[in-house]
């Protein structure tokens, strides 16, 4: 699930999460619903309710990683990368029911992606570059 987007640094996002990922369990977010957009990267996904855990997660991170990109947090979980029109995407949407009502969500990773990213060989370029279970 995609909680922050920021520093390009490996040692920011590696130190971000080890000091973050200290401060908390398992955080588990209601599913909302199956959503579509023009972009890449969330051609489909399943957009999550924000809570106070998630929301901490969000501002630690970005501290720890001192970074100030202002991202917004819009926690969502991407199905498809993929470009298409919008009524295909959308009808893909629509067929779409997800068999949960919420997700546990138990770790983290930091991932260098190219941005913006726009293609497969972005997405196959990405790279963890910091992992941390809680």
């Amino acid at each position: 699930m995609t909680i922050y987007v920021g520093s390009n640094r490996a040692d920011a996002a590696e130190s971000a999460i080890s000091k973050t990922v200290r401060a908390f369990k398992p955080i588990k977010l209601k599913a909302l619903e199956v959503g579509h957009s023009s972009e890449f990267i969330k051609t489909l996904f399943v957009q999550f309710a924000t809570n106070t855990e998630v929301r901490q997660l969000n501002g630690m991170i970005s501290q720890a990683a001192e970074d100030s990109s202002h991202y917004e947090l819009e926690p969502h979980l991407s199905l498809l990368y993929k470009k298409m029109p919008a009524v295909t995407r959308r009808e893909l949407a629509d067929s779409i029911k997800a068999p949960f009502s919420e997700v546990s969500f138990d770790a983290l990773k930091a991932v260098r992606c190219i941005s913006p990213t726009q293609s497969r060989a972005d997405v196959e370029a990405w790279r963890v570059v910091a992992t941390r279970t809680f």
